[in-house]
C-alpha cells in the first residue's frame, strides 16, 4: 500500500475489495500489452449504458481518429470530483474534453501505450485506489505527496463529455451494492506476519 494513503472520506485504508478491483483492471492492462492490442474499451459490471451507446461511442472515436488525437485513456464514465473549473475542450473532436481529477473506472477505452504506461509504474509497490491511481498517472491528483511516489505521469487521459455509461446505483438506493466500500479492511501488517514461513521440521533419510 502506498505509505500514508487514507480514504478521503473515512481516512481507512485499502480494503480487500479496492485491492481486488486494482488487480482486475492491472490484469486487463497487461493483456492489452501482451496481445498488443491498439485499443481497448474497459467497461465494469455495473453500469448503465447512455441511450444509443454504440453510436455514439463509434462517433467519438471516430472524431477521435480523425483529429489525429494523440491519446492514451479515454473515460466514458467516471465522477468528475472538481467541477469549479471547465475542463478544456478538446480542439477538433465534439464532446471529448481534457479529464481533471476524477474517481472511479466506470469505462474507459485504454491505448497500447496507455497500458504499458500503467504497468510501467509499478503500482504494486505503492498501491492505492484504481481510481486514484489514474489521475496521479496523468498528474491531476490534488494530493501531491501521493503522486512524489511516481515518477512518470504523463498519461494522455481525456473524457467524453457528456458521458456514455453511469452507475447502475448510487450510494444510498434500494440495490446498492460496493465489494469495494463494504470489504474488510487490507491489514498489512498483520499479512506479512501471515506470510512468514513456519518452522519446517524434515525427517533424515537414513
Amino acid at each position: 500500500m502506498l505509505p500514508g494513503y487514507r480514504d478521503p472520506y473515512s481516512s481507512r485504508p485499502l480494503t480487500r475489495g479496492e485491492i481486488g478491483c486494482f488487480l482486475s483492471h492491472y490484469y486487463i492492462w497487461k493483456e492489452v500489452v501482451n496481445r498488443e492490442l491498439e485499443k481497448t474499451l474497459v467497461i465494469e459490471d455495473d453500469v448503465h449504458f447512455e441511450h444509443q451507446f454504440k453510436r455514439k461511442l463509434m462517433k467519438l472515436m471516430d472524431d477521435v481518429e480523425q483529429a489525429q488525437l494523440d491519446w492514451e485513456l479515454i473515460y466514458i464514465g467516471r465522477k468528475r470530483m472538481q467541477v469549479q473549473e471547465p475542463e478544456k475542450a478538446v480542439p477538433n473532436v465534439m464532446n471529448l474534453v481534457e479529464a481533471d481529477y476524477s474517481y472511479w473506472t466506470l469505462g474507459y477505452a485504454i491505448s497500447f501505450q496507455g497500458a504499458q504506461k500503467l504497468i510501467g509504474a509499478e503500482p504494486f509497490s505503492k498501491m492505492l485506489p484504481v481510481d486514484e491511481f489514474l489521475p496521479v498517472m496523468y498528474n491531476k491528483h490534488p494530493v501531491a505527496k501521493y503522486m512524489e511516489y511516481y515518477e512518470s505521469k504523463d498519461l494522455k487521459a481525456f473524457s467524453a463529455e457528456p458521458l456514455l455509461v453511469y452507475p447502475t446505483h448510487y450510494t444510498g438506493q434500494p440495490g446498492y451494492l460496493s465489494d469495494t466500500e463494504t470489504s474488510t479492511i487490507w491489514d498489512q501488517k498483520r499479512q506479512r506476519s501471515e506470510q512468514k514461513p513456519s518452522q519446517a521440521f524434515v525427517k533424515k533419510q537414513p
